[in-house]
């Protein structure tokens, strides 16, 4: 794909490594936030964002240049494909994706990272509804490829597929949402295992080390490098043969699946168990050893993944 201008509306934690992403794969980066902390911010976090992906994907030798501006006019001046990362407000969101289509040509798509809101709530108030997609990444964002794509009411396919091909540029794995669904694919299979695992704590079967490690050395890592269905059908002679023979444990399983429910009781269970796993290790010490180790992990899947 061409070199392109991306506007990078937001520049909190996902929009800086949005920012970040495209950069380092040669675009032309325009960057409005209204804080007045951007500046730092930019210099604090930047460095650190890009070696990391150094780390992952080798130097980048020819990186984009990144520009910050005092106004949403300045920075979207000649962008290509806008990036929002505001604040997770509804109304807020279709005030600014209706401004920041003031300032883009018509043919522009604006992607939002959004992460709980519907499109077709968002692109309400916009002139060309159907420009507007979301563009949700998985965190941390600079790292993880993942990107859930969903298409409003409104919106037009190609805008979805223009999307789809600047993120798959940029080394992403992008995934479309043929409808909306609250919490989109990543985060409603996230949910689900989390409830049983949180009532496993809760009920005693097992603690939180214990959980997260059976799910790490289990399923985990086959599922990393190979998703669930192919995996499973690697356990017999197809997935249909897996179905009919296990589909039976499976069917035991689900109708005995527990049920979570947030109360104090409930995270007062989770805390002092999940307080115990950490052992007293620091928020930042785990942050860094986590992005550490998805650089390797994240090597290994490219080179060995299914997907």
């Amino acid at each position: 794909m061409q070199k392109l201008t991306i506007g990078i509306v937001g520049f909190g934690v996902i929009g800086q490594r949005w920012t970040a992403c495209f950069a380092h794969a040669g675009h032309a980066v325009r960057v409005f936030d209204p804080t007045e902390r951007r500046e730092a911010a930019f210099n604090e976090v930047l460095p650190e964002l890009m070696a990391d992906l150094d780390a992952l994907k080798g130097s980048s030798h020819a990186p984009g240049e990144i520009h910050l501006f005092p106004t949403l006019a300045e920075t979207l001046e000649g962008v290509d494909f806008v990036q929002e990362n505001g604040p997770e407000d509804l109304a807020l969101k279709r005030r600014l994706l209706a401004e920041i289509e003031d300032h883009v040509g018509d043919e522009v798509v604006i992607a939002s990272s959004s992460s709980a809101l519907l499109v077709s709530d968002m692109q309400g108030d916009c002139r060309l509804p159907g420009r507007v997609v979301l563009g949700h990444p998985f965190n941390p964002a600079h790292l993880m490829p993942l990107v859930e794509i969903v298409g409003g009411k409104a919106s037009d396919p190609q805008a979805i597929a223009r999307a789809h091909a600047i993120y798959e540029a940029i080394g992403k794995k992008p995934v479309t949402l043929n409808r909306e669904v609250t919490g989109h694919i990543a985060l409603r299979l996230m949910g689900a295992m989390w409830r049983e695992a949180i009532a496993l704590v809760r009920d005693g079967v097992a603690s939180v080390e214990d959980v997260d490690r059976a799910f790490m050395y289990g399923p985990g890592a086959k599922w990393t490098l190979q998703g669930s269905f192919i995996s499973n059908s690697l356990n017999a002679d197809g997935i249909e043969d897996f179905l009919r023979k296990y589909g039976p444990t499976y069917r035991a399983i689900w109708d005995t699946l527990l049920d979570a429910k947030l109360d104090n009781e409930t995270i007062r269970a989770i805390t002092a168990s999940t307080n115990a796993a950490v052992d007293g290790r620091s928020h930042e010490d785990l942050k860094a050893a986590r992005e550490a180790g998805l650089v390797g992990i994240l090597k290994t899947v490219a080179e060995h993944g299914a997907l």
